[in-house]
C-alpha cells in the first residue's frame, strides 16, 4: 500500500538520483496515488534499500526502514461485462449488493460507480471509519452503505451482523481464510470455487464454481422459479382434493347417492391429477419473476392468497360437479356418476392450465408453452375416454358411454373452475396494484 510504504521511506528516486523525501514530494506522490485510484486502478508503491548482504535473520522492524521510494504501479482488474446488468437485475428483485474490499476507498468507489453498484445517495465507509462508529449508529446507516474499503476480517463480520440486525437475509461471498468467520455468520455463505481456499469452501453453504457474480443472480432466479413451481404443485393438488372431499361430503349431507365410486377417485388422484401436477414442476416461471420483491422469511408456502384460491376452486369445482351429477340422474345413477366423473376430470385438466401462474392469465403466458403439460393432459384425457367408451373397462370403473348431448350439457360446467381461477387472479392483481399505488402515493 503506497501510504504504508511511504511511511517507511526517507528518500525518493528522481531521474536516477536519490533525493530527500520532503513533505511536498510525499504530497505529490499521494496525489498521484489518489488520481490512479479514482480511475479504478489498484495501486502499489515500490521502494528499496541497498544492503551489503541479505540478513541471516531478517527483522522487518530493522531492515524495512530508511527505504528509497521508486514509484507507483497502477493495475486494473476490470469487472466482467455481465456484472453491471446482473447488479441491476438483482436490484429490481429487491436484492441490494454491497462491495467489501481491501482496496483504497477511491478505487472501490470508482469501481462501484462503474458497475452501477453505488448510486449518488449511497455511502462509502473505510475500515478506520467503521472502527469509530458504535454499533447503534452503524445499524442506523448500514442500509445506506454500498461500499466498504480497507476493511479487516473483523469488519466483515460486523457488517454481516449489522445487516442481519436490520432483518435482512445476508449472503456473503469470499475466497480467503480470513473470510471464513463472515461466511459462517452470514445467512448464506458463498465461497469461490476457483480461487477459494479449502477453509472458505468448507465453511460456506454454497460454492460458486465459476467465481462469477452473475451466476449468483442466475441461481436466485432459478431458486425463485423452483419455489414458485412448488407452490403451483401444492396449490393445484390441494384445490382438486379439497373439491373431491367437498363433493362427497355435500352429497352425503344432501342424502344423494355418491357421485363418485372409490375406483374413480383412485383414477383421479393417480392419473388425472398426478400427471398435470408433475408438469407444473417444470414451468419456466413468470416473466417478471426477478421484478418481484423477496417474500417474507416467515411466510408459509400456503399463504393468504393461496387459501383464497383454494376456497374459490373448491366451491367452483364442487358446484359444477354436483350440478352435472344432478342433471345426469335423469338417466340413472350410473349415468350420473359417469357425467360427474367426466366433468370433474376434465375441469381439473383445464384447471391445470390456469395453475401455471398464480398472477398472470393463461393467455399472457401462452397456452402451449409447456410441452410437458400438453403430454400430461393428452395422456390423462386418453385414459379418461378409454374408461368411458371402452366396453371392457366400463364394468370395472362403473361408467357408461356418453352422448354428444351429454357433452354439450357438461361443457359449460367444465369451464366454470377455470373461469373462476382466471377471475380470482384478476382480482388479486388489481388488489396488488392498488396496494402498490397506495404505498407509492
Amino acid at each position: 500500500a503506497p501510504d504504508i510504504v511511504l511511511d517507511l521511506c526517507n528518500q525518493v528516486l528522481e531521474d536516477g538520483t536519490m533525493r530527500p523525501l520532503t513533505k511536498e514530494r510525499r504530497r505529490n506522490i499521494l496525489e498521484q496515488n489518489e488520481a490512479l485510484a479514482a480511475n479504478a486502478l489498484r495501486v502499489l508503491g515500490v521502494a528499496f534499500r541497498p544492503l551489503e548482504k541479505v540478513p541471516d535473520n531478517p527483522q522487518p522492524e530493522e531492515d524495512e526502514r530508511d527505504l528509497t521510494f521508486i514509484g507507483l504501479l497502477g493495475m486494473i482488474d476490470p469487472a466482467r461485462p455481465e456484472v453491471a446488468p446482473a447488479i441491476e437485475t438483482a436490484r429490481h428483485a429487491g436484492i441490494e449488493t454491497v462491495m467489501i474490499t481491501g482496496d483504497y476507498l477511491n478505487t472501490a468507489t470508482a469501481i462501484g460507480k462503474e458497475i452501477g453498484l453505488q448510486k449518488d445517495k449511497d455511502r462509502a465507509l473505510t475500515g478506520a471509519e467503521l472502527d469509530r462508529i458504535g454499533d447503534a449508529e452503524f445499524h442506523d446507516i448500514v442500509e445506506d452503505v454500498a461500499v466498504y474499503a480497507r476493511v479487516s476480517p473483523q469488519h466483515k463480520v460486523r457488517i454481516v451482523e449489522g445487516m442481519k440486525a436490520k432483518g435482512h437475509v445476508v449472503a456473503m461471498t469470499g475466497d480467503g481464510v480470513n473470510d471464513a468467520p463472515a461466511l459462517n455468520r452470514s445467512s448464506i455463505g458463498v465461497a469461490m470455487g476457483i480461487t477459494g481456499t479449502d477453509v472458505s469452501k468448507e465453511t460456506a453453504d454454497m460454492v460458486l464454481t465459476d467465481d462469477n457474480y452473475a451466476s449468483i443472480v442466475a441461481a436466485i432466479e432459478q431458486g425463485r422459479v423452483i419455489y414458485a413451481n412448488i407452490r403451483k404443485f401444492v396449490y393445484y393438488l390441494l384445490s382438486c382434493n379439497m373439491a373431491e372431499i367437498t363433493i362427497l361430503l355435500a352429497a352425503m349431507l344432501l342424502g344423494w347417492p355418491l357421485p363418485l365410486v372409490p375406483i374413480q377417485l383412485l383414477v383421479l388422484n393417480l392419473l388425472t391429477d398426478g400427471a398435470p401436477a408433475l408438469a407444473l414442476g417444470v414451468e419456466k416461471g413468470d416473466p417478471d419473476i426477478m421484478d418481484q420483491k423477496p417474500r417474507p422469511v416467515d411466510e408459509p408456502i400456503i399463504n393468504r392468497d393461496m387459501v383464497i384460491g383454494i376456497v374459490v376452486q373448491t366451491v367452483a369445482i364442487s358446484l359444477a360437479v354436483l350440478a352435472a351429477f344432478q342433471i345426469g340422474m335423469a338417466q340413472g345413477e350410473v349415468h350420473a356418476r359417469t357425467v360427474a366423473f367426466a366433468t370433474l376430470s376434465i375441469s381439473e385438466l383445464l384447471r391445470a392450465y390456469t395453475s401455471r401462474s398464480e398472477r398472470y392469465s393463461l393467455w399472457s403466458i401462452g397456452v402451449f408453452t409447456n410441452k410437458w403439460m400438453q403430454w400430461a393432459v393428452l395422456v390423462s384425457l386418453a385414459i379418461l375416454l378409454a374408461i368411458i367408451y371402452v366396453p371392457l373397462l366400463q364394468p370395472f370403473f362403473g361408467t357408461v358411454s356418453l352422448s354428444a348431448e351429454d357433452w354439450l350439457v357438461m361443457l359449460p360446467l367444465i369451464l366454470v373452475p377455470s373461469v373462476a381461477a382466471e377471475i380470482n387472479k384478476w382480482v388479486l392483481r388489481r388488489v396488488s396494484e392498488r396496494q402498490l399505488q397506495a404505498r407509492i402515493g
